[in-house]
């Protein structure tokens, strides 16, 4: 059995994401390969595209996003925003619908029941059949589709209250009743999928896909990430070709075939953004969050909260910037001491961060007081 260790492991990651050196092609090639960009925080998904890209900036990003519609941003992985390639939408929609129903969090007064849910997710589909609507505007199609149990004030919020109905809003996504639209000023619009879309049973090649990118890893390991129950990533990577490996000494899987790995271990530095998907997918915790990493940039256990600091492709730092009109103020808190050569890579870091943000950074090197996104 092939044994793979963690540099090895890490320099993979790296190289197929563009990590190690930023990488031709498009937005949408990039984030097919990174199994989709985490875009609760826009901005973060921008740098996560941009970082990996030779030459792409922001612009760049919203372009193919909302000109382009070569990405789309839509809920994802665990329920969460995503932008998406949007050739990879048939894929991603086929896999999520069929992801067993989970266990519905709110007390029973509050939550939809089973039916409730499947006519409000039809509801979505044919009240956005051509049309981009706002949150409060999709909530008035949809009460008035489906009837004023819909429209109760019962779910708590950012210090509001939601309506019964947007407890459905990622399962629709899943199905592939809508995508984000374009924004209206300030406010988020919702639309239709692409012309012509069509779902495909993807579950197969989504455990292909996210295994190129994240590999070795385990049944459990890909159920964290996608949100799903653990005996049914099991069966899943059962009835998939993969290839079992010795990673650090432990049972991992791959594709069948693919376990080639770098020749030269993790070398560089970079600066990456709220939830970026080399840490989020990135497996086993303790060693991408070595020592006083673990304690300083997660967040109960969980990766993405803080921006990190990597080094050699572990965790090592974390940064914060805050923009004030074209000024990017960047303040990054190392957890050992920098050499002379990583310093110079930091300011290569933040000068690239300054470009995607199509903004003028300034470093700071100390602590960092913000507290970790939600």
């Amino acid at each position: 059995m092939i044994k793979l260790s963690w540099p090895e492991v890490s320099a993979r990651r790296l190289a197929r994401q563009g990590l190690d050196s930023p990488a031709g092609g498009t937005p949408a090639d990039m984030v097919s390969a990174m199994c989709g960009a985490h875009a609760q925080v826009m901005s973060a998904a921008e740098l996560s595209i941009g970082s990996r890209l030779d030459g792409v900036t922001r612009t760049g990003v919203r372009e193919a996003l909302w000109d382009e519609r070569s990405l789309v941003k839509t809920h994802g992985p665990r329920g969460t925003v995503h932008v998406l390639a949007a050739r990879d939408l048939p894929m991603w929609v086929g896999a999520m619908s069929r992801l067993p129903v989970q266990r519905n969090p709110f007390p029973e007064d509050v939550r939809l029941t089973p039916a409730q849910a499947d006519e409000v997710v039809e509801a979505i589909r044919a009240v956005l059949d051509g049309d981009a609507l706002t949150i409060e505007e999709l909530g008035d199609a949809v009460v008035g589709a489906t009837g004023s149990w819909a429209g109760d004030l019962v779910m708590p919020a950012f210090q509001t209250m939601w309506p019964r109905w947007r407890q459905a809003m990622a399962i629709a996504a899943h199905r592939g009743a809508f995508v984000f639209g374009p924004a209206r000023g300030r406010k988020v619009t919702y639309t239709r999928p692409p012309d012509g879309f069509q779902p495909v049973d993807g579950r197969t090649e989504l455990v292909r896909r996210y295994l190129t990118a994240y590999g070795p890893a385990t049944p459990g390991q890909f159920a964290q990430w996608l949100g799903a129950p653990k005996t049914w990533a099991a069966r899943l990577f059962e009835s998939a070709d993969l290839e079992e490996v010795l990673f650090e000494g432990e049972p991992a899987w791959v594709v069948a075939g693919d376990t080639g790995v770098p020749g030269d271990p993790p070398r560089g530095v970079r600066l990456l953004p709220y939830f970026d998907a080399y840490v989020v997918a990135g497996r086993p915790r303790e060693l991408l969050y070595p020592g006083a990493a673990a304690a300083r940039a997660l967040a109960g256990g969980q990766a993405g909260n803080f921006p990190v600091l990597l080094v050699d492709g572990t965790v090592a730092g974390v940064w914060h910037q805050r923009r004030s009109g074209r000024k990017i103020r960047v303040t990054v808190e190392p957890l050992r001491t920098l050499t002379s050569a990583r310093l110079r890579e930091l300011d290569e870091q933040v000068a690239r961060v300054g470009e995607i943000l199509e903004g003028e950074p300034e470093l700071t090197i100390g602590p960092v007081t913000v507290g970790a996104h939600a």
